[in-house]
């Protein structure tokens, strides 16, 4: 039978411990427990139970969870707060392939993005974003396999592309090509990581100022016109190319690449009166994709070829008796003029017409004076004034009248009595006209100047072509056939 004790408080007999039961007792307590002056109890002695609600605070301390392992999932209840990913960095995320084609002349990329790009119809220049981060990748694919016909050009948009300015120009011409660019910051800037042919980095293109001249004609016989100068185009310091053309624009090239540069022959005199016998034509002179045309053939003395032919300059006609005036060939638009016109009285007055000149039509004949050849063009390239590009003079014979003069530039003078004289060499000077039965003059060739920066000018020739300076400027003069690689 239990016992019961009436007391208001229990204290220890002796020191500050008060124990109650012995070890192994239950002891139960049936009211209502009051535990706020419990400090230091051992959470390892609450073996189970429940703490009410109530017993916790409205809002409860940050818990850092620092902690928590092996949390069980099962007891993970409620939604998620949202997470800010704005501190993550390096994830992937793929390219944003288009599925638009690309097929305008022009595109703005963007970050993240591939683009298909058919340029069966024209080449395409692609512009990257102005404002880049680092990390920030494009791809581009050749979709019709047509990059090697119209190729794509990448405008890298202020920034440095493979650590080259955006004043170099950057092209991918392979066909099938695939690429991969990524930013990698203001000192290299974009950079392939992948272009399929390696040899395609950043080429650099600058300006080339020319002069080219074609070879000249040489002249005609018995009476005959003055061969036509070659034809003359000229880029360097507003001077006029010939025909009354004005300056052209120098030639852009690109580094890395190969320029041919000819340079014509003068044509061959005409040594036989025989019918069907003429004088040849200059040959063409060029450098890369300008090219000027070799002199008009001149007409000889006999019936059968009196009118002299077009070509860079035109050819003077020839004379036969009683023939009255006959045309002189035709020069081409922006390199040269006509040759002169040939008059034939009774014999032996008839004379040949001259030869047309870069800068003026050949002389028109009379009965008694040969037309003098046209004169040339005059060009500083080299840093020194030079004509180039006279007519040569018309012809008659058995020392009767007076013969045309060469045209100022290399022009070679007719004859009346004799042999005509040979067009200057690398002058484009067209031939003199000869006598009854005489050899007359032939052409002079041409020539090929070339004139740029002395800090573009790459060094690299074929041909042996002189090299001087200008100021700040370096002078190729080729007067033979070779090649500039820019």
């Amino acid at each position: 039978m239990a016992s019961e004790i009436n007391v208001d408080k229990i204290t220890p007999q002796t020191g500050t411990t008060l124990t109650l039961g012995d070890n192994g007792d239950t002891i139960t307590v049936t009211g209502t427990l009051d535990g706020s002056g419990l400090t230091g109890l051992n959470a390892n002695n609450l073996a189970s139970g429940t703490v009410p609600d109530a017993r916790f605070p409205a809002t409860l301390p940050a818990a850092s969870g620092a902690n928590l392992t092996s949390l069980p999932s099962a007891n993970l209840t409620g939604a998620l707060p949202a997470i800010d990913g704005s501190a993550l960095t390096g994830i992937e995320s793929g390219t944003d392939w288009q599925s638009t084609i690309v097929t305008g002349a022009t595109l703005s990329a963007l970050a993240g993005k591939g683009y298909w790009i058919d340029t069966t119809s024209n080449q395409c220049t692609v512009t990257l974003p102005a404002s880049p981060n680092v990390g920030d990748t494009i791809e581009l694919v050749d979709y019709a396999r047509t990059w090697g016909s119209n190729s794509i050009l990448i405008d890298s948009n202020t920034k440095n592309y493979q650590g080259d300015p955006d004043t170099f120009t950057v092209t991918y011409n392979t066909a099938g090509q695939a690429l991969r660019i990524v930013y990698s910051g203001a000192t290299k800037g974009w950079i392939p990581t992948s272009d399929d042919v390696v040899t395609d980095a950043p080429v650099s293109q600058y300006s080339v100022d020319f002069l080219v001249v074609a070879g000249g004609a040489g002249g005609g016989m018995d009476s005959g016109g003055g061969g036509g100068a070659g034809g003359y185009r000229a880029s360097y310091n507003n001077e006029a190319s010939g025909g009354g053309g004005s300056s052209e624009s120098a030639l852009t090239v690109v580094s890395q690449t190969q320029y041919t540069v000819t340079v014509g022959a003068g044509g061959a005199a005409v040594t036989s009166s025989n019918t069907g016998d003429r004088a040849g034509g200059g040959s063409n002179s060029a450098f890369g994709s300008i090219t000027s045309i070799g002199g008009g053939k001149p007409g000889n003395g006999d019936a059968g070829e009196k009118v002299g032919l077009s070509g860079g300059s035109g050819g003077g006609a020839g004379a036969h008796s009683n023939a009255g005036v006959v045309a002189g060939g035709a020069g081409t638009a922006n390199q040269g003029f006509d040759g002169g016109d040939a008059n034939g009285g009774a014999y032996p007055n008839r004379k040949g017409g001259g030869g047309g000149g870069a800068s003026a039509a050949g002389g028109d004949a009379s009965t008694t004076v040969a037309g003098n050849g046209g004169n040339g063009v005059a060009s500083t390239i080299t840093g020194s004034s030079v004509t180039r590009a006279g007519g040569g003079g018309g012809g008659g014979q058995n020392n009767a009248g007076t013969p045309g003069s060469g045209g100022s530039g290399g022009g070679g003078a007719g004859s009346v009595d004799g042999t005509g004289t040979n067009g200057t060499a690398n002058t484009g000077g067209g031939g003199g006209a000869s006598s009854y039965a005489q050899v007359s003059g032939a052409g002079g060739s041409g020539i090929v100047i070339l004139r740029m920066l002395t800090s573009k000018y790459s060094g690299t020739t074929t041909g042996s072509p002189s090299v001087t300076t200008s100021g700040s400027d370096t002078i190729l003069t080729f007067t033979g056939s070779g090649s500039y690689t820019a």
